[in-house]
């Protein structure tokens, strides 16, 4: 049990967190401890009858039985490998930011959730996840079942694959890789890569929330090479700090 404990309190804070929710809220429902019917997300339940909390334990529950038990288990894999590489590898030393992150994609996801009538958002919050780890290591090689590999940039899709094959469904898998593209183009490609507006910024109430700690990583990159010149040009050929960045793959 203490190496159990141990474990645990390895897993970086949030993901910590998100971790052992997604593990309590569906045991309480097996447990009989809450009626599931009571954890779904209900558009009308949400809507007309004020049940607030339906969509944040939407997020969390997932109905574990013979016919889900093995998916509910792959799909909490992947919340622990993803979450934990990209909290502590990109969004090292900047919980704030992961958390805003997160809080993103699952605003998102609940209104696609609500128009779409999806019932359970667990998966689709995960793959969003997945998805923006995917895309900030898109060259590194990773390898999945029976030794395949190929490039980060796949492995949602070879996801999406293989959880429809063991019983999930196509349209939680897709509207996560959505949700995490809007994320990734929003924060990361149109405004470092394209030079656009930077439409995504985390609010400082989280920051006090969640101050950043030392030693992380003090930018998400670095701007074009376009806008680069441009500022040499406007300080007289001096260098513009833009900050650190990282490479993308590093782990």
């Amino acid at each position: 049990m203490s190496d159990l404990g141990d474990w645990f309190r390895s897993i970086p804070l949030i993901t910590r967190y998100w971790f052992a929710g997604s593990i309590a809220v569906p045991l309480i429902g097996k447990l009989g401890l809450v009626s599931p019917v009571y954890l779904f997300l209900w558009p009308d339940a949400f809507i007309n009858r004020f049940q607030i909390w339906r969509p944040i334990t939407a997020t969390f529950f997932f109905p574990v039985g013979p016919g889900t038990g093995f998916l509910y288990l792959v799909n909490l894999y992947f919340l622990y490998q993803y979450s934990s590489r990209l909290e502590t590898g990109a969004f090292d030393g900047r919980p704030a930011d992961y958390m805003f992150m997160l809080l993103f994609n699952w605003i998102c996801i609940v209104i696609t959730g609500l128009a779409m009538d999806m019932q359970l958002l667990m998966i689709p919050l995960i793959m969003s996840v997945l998805y923006v780890w995917a895309q900030l290591n898109r060259e590194m090689i990773v390898s999945f079942w029976f030794g395949t590999r190929f490039k980060a940039c796949y492995l949602p899709w070879v996801i999406l694959g293989f959880n429809y094959i063991i019983g999930g469904s196509v349209i939680n898998e897709l509207i996560g890789n959505l949700v995490g593209h809007l994320y990734f183009f929003l924060m990361f490609k149109y405004p470092m890569d394209l030079g656009g507006r930077n439409f995504l910024s985390t609010p400082q109430f989280l920051y006090r929330w969640l101050p950043n700690r030392r030693g992380g990583v003090s930018g998400f990159g670095v701007p074009p090479a376009s806008m680069r010149r441009a500022a040499e040009d406007q300080q007289g050929g001096g260098r513009h700090n833009w900050g650190q960045g990282f490479r993308l793959g590093d782990q």
